[in-house]
């Protein structure tokens, strides 16, 4: 699929132009960690969450889902096969208990103290930010919140896209919908539906949770990267015994 307005509007990175997919918001790959038990300075990178300082105080979700694959297939690119797959090895090394749950249950498990530190979207942490309910409260209230990698890659994102079939039977009518999907108005719908960034540079939305975490540097790594990358990062998880 071509499109010059989606090419004109979407950054190059957040764009696959070989298979024709186009990111419409994004969300970032946070560490999160129990404030009573691991120290912000000591998880500053995803390479910190090996040491063996943090044995036994990892939790995970399923290394088979796809924002961990995101994540590892990033790591293949900045690192290279072996590294990544010795950092895999040192994050399984340091588990606190078998992989469960979504991002949501990693969160509650390091407020709990059930584990030191976990890697979440930051959507997950915005709606719990948002939350009216009193547990929801205190477990924002015992955790911190660390953006990844500043110093040097940037912090890693996942996104929220779309394409065209090459079978669609109303290809006019897909390019016109994800065109508007690329627009001011729809990027704000797209971001806040979600807790989520517009795609599209420049379009602003206002989310107190968003806010209150702050700016960051994000990853620019080409989201093609991370697709072709993602058969040899679940190869890499299934050797390290990340299940």
């Amino acid at each position: 699929m071509k499109s010059k307005a989606l090419e004109e509007r979407i950054p190059a990175h957040l764009r696959d132009t070989e298979n024709g997919w186009f990111a419409f918001s994004t969300r970032a790959r946070v560490i999160v960690y129990n404030k009573s038990a691991v120290k912000a300075e000591d998880v500053q990178n995803y390479e910190d969450l090996a040491k063996p300082a943090l044995k036994g105080k990892v939790c995970s979700r399923s290394g088979a889902h796809p924002y961990n694959l995101s994540l590892m297939a990033a790591l293949i690119a900045h690192l290279g096969e072996a590294k990544a797959e010795e950092w895999a090895k040192g994050v399984v090394a340091n588990f606190a208990r078998a992989p469960k749950g979504g991002d949501t249950d990693q969160i509650k498990a390091v407020a709990a103290g059930e584990c030191g530190v976990a890697i979440s979207n930051s959507y997950y942490l915005a709606r719990l930010m948002r939350s009216e309910k009193a547990d929801d409260r205190k477990v924002v209230d015992a955790i911190g919140i660390v953006w990844p990698n500043q110093k040097g890659v940037g912090t890693h994102i996942n996104i929220s896209g779309g394409g065209m079939l090459k079978t669609a039977p109303n290809k006019e009518a897909a390019v016109k919908f994800l065109e508007y999907l690329a627009s001011d108005d729809a990027q704000r719908y797209f971001a806040d539906g979600n807790n989520e960034w517009p795609a599209v540079t420049g379009v602003k939305v206002k989310n107190p949770a968003l806010d209150a975490m702050g700016s960051f540097k994000p990853d620019t790594l080409p989201i093609a990267t991370l697709a072709k990358n993602a058969a040899l990062a679940q190869k890499i998880y299934d050797r390290a015994g990340w299940r």
